[in-house]
């Protein structure tokens, strides 16, 4: 969802789990023309509605909690890491069930423990760490948002596993979270089998955060066990249903520590409920240099800015030109690629819900979307109320032209998005929304900060998307996700 920061708390005078535990429970813690039909649409085939209520309030929280991702990704703090050896592992591929949520993002459903304990986790290409709600003393706050009883929510409990260890101070393991100079205070330099633990964990994501102590488990697939995989086990957290499954490219993420050669997935598409419907992600451990027939390929770049290694975890991609209705929108090339200073590019997040624009790039895009759409009235009172736009008001007709969005990348890889995937209905079929997001303003200050266009879920529904990490690239092909 986010990059994240990390915080160690301050070391406890015990290394008792129990000790940690309840330390941690007092803690305060984005032409060419389709013609979009206002006739009633099938869910299997993308809705371009939304639920029925009143859907504003819902629409302003989602559009909220992607400004506020795109603010951490943007502003994230360095967090030193350690390489590491990756876990081999003998399956060529295993396929955990991925599925839609109410609160805007997609659920990866993976057990850990022996005997295995089977929990959802929000699927999130923006972070690295895995953790989970933890012991049966763990406490969300702010989680009616997303229509989950919060004393309802999974976890896993330590004590039922054979397989749970509490991460030592001194462990490698947890140096991939607080860097090599992690301050172990009853430890000593010279100090051997030190049982001290590894300090406990803070983190944000945009509008959530969570707390907790880093464990060692099995991450179990029906043909594969992967043994001491580094877990967080969260005792406290603010606004997050689930636990996150970290994708990104830090070492303590789910790829690192598996060893990934690839993973890819297909989501599909939701009108933001609990649907039932699911399809694969796809973990891939045996090397493979062929392309997926039926995919386009762009490589991914590297952030030029090594000392902030929180931006080394996101998967950058070359988009090199936008594309409204067949015009080209001429957007400046410092948002288009990350300069020395590690600010601007295109990033790929599964963890924010719609595409962010960083102001200067959502102006030039509304501007022309409001050019081609000129036979209709901007809405900016509906605008306000969701944090979408450019809204228009297109009531009185029975269809609307809605000009194309493309995005295109480097070697000319293009991704030209269904309608569905960039516009919807909003309330009735008077109004129709751009579903992207930005800030309310330019930066006043006119300094930027990380990524300047990051591409969310909502856009890549009923694509076919592939991380091929052994050939440093980016796939995607259209695909009907829910068939």
């Amino acid at each position: 969802m986010t990059t994240q920061h990390y915080t160690t708390m301050a070391s406890s005078s015990s290394s008792s789990p129990l000790s940690i535990f309840f330390s941690l429970l007092f803690f305060s813690a984005a032409v060419s023309a389709v013609k979009l039909s206002l006739s009633p649409f099938s869910h299997l085939d993308g809705d371009y509605s939304l639920s029925s209520g009143d859907p504003y309030p819902f629409l302003s929280r989602l559009a909220t909690a992607s400004v506020a991702r795109s603010r951490f990704l943007k502003n994230p703090n360095s967090k030193h890491s350690s390489s590491s050896s990756a876990v081999s592992a003998s399956a060529a591929a295993v396929k955990p069930p991925l599925a839609a949520r109410s609160y805007g993002g997609y659920s990866v459903s993976l057990s850990f423990g022996k005997p295995p304990q089977t929990l959802p986790f929000v699927f999130d290409t923006g972070s690295s760490l895995v953790w989970f709600p933890c012991t049966s003393r763990y406490l969300c706050s702010d989680c009616l948002f997303s229509n989950v009883d919060p004393n309802q929510i999974p976890r896993f409990i330590p004590k039922n596993s054979t397989t749970t260890r509490i991460i030592g101070c001194q462990s490698p393991k947890c140096k991939l979270l607080f860097g090599p100079s992690v301050k172990c205070q009853r430890c000593g330099p010279n100090t051997q089998n030190c049982t001290e633990a590894c300090p406990p964990y803070i983190i944000q994501y945009g509008l959530g955060s969570t707390a907790g102590i880093l464990l060692s488990e099995t991450l179990d697939f029906t043909d594969l066990a992967v043994p001491d995989f580094l877990v967080g086990c969260s005792i406290l957290s603010t606004r997050q249903p689930e636990g996150i499954a970290g994708f990104g490219r830090g070492p303590e993420s789910l790829p690192a520590q598996m060893g990934l050669k690839r993973f890819s997935y297909c989501l599909v598409s939701r009108r933001f409920d609990d649907t039932a419907v699911t399809s694969d992600l796809v973990l891939e451990t045996g090397s493979g240099s062929k392309k997926t027939p039926g995919l386009i390929y762009t490589p991914f770049r590297k952030n030029p800015n090594v000392s902030n290694v929180a931006f080394q975890d996101y998967y950058y991609v070359n988009l090199r030109r936008i594309y409204v209705g067949g015009k080209r929108v001429k957007i400046p090339y410092e948002f288009l690629a990350p300069g020395s200073d590690g600010n601007g590019g295109s990033i790929v997040d599964s963890g924010s819900t719609f595409t962010f624009l960083e102001r200067p790039v959502y102006d030039l895009v509304a501007k022309e979307f409001e050019t081609q759409m000129g036979n209709y009235s901007r809405d900016t009172r509906i605008e306000k109320l969701t944090g979408l736009g450019p809204c228009f008001n297109i009531s009185g007709d029975e269809s609307v032209t809605v000009p194309d969005l493309v995005f295109e990348f480097k070697g000319g890889a293009q991704m030209k998005l269904p309608v569905s995937n960039f516009f919807s209905f909003v309330g009735s079929s008077d109004n129709v929304c751009l579903t992207v997001v930005s800030e309310t303003t330019v930066n006043p200050t006119g300094v930027r900060s990380g990524p300047a266009i990051i591409v969310g879920s909502f856009q890549q529904q009923n694509y076919q998307v592939e991380f091929d990490l052994e050939n440093e690239r980016f796939g995607f092909m259209k695909k009907r996700c829910n068939s």
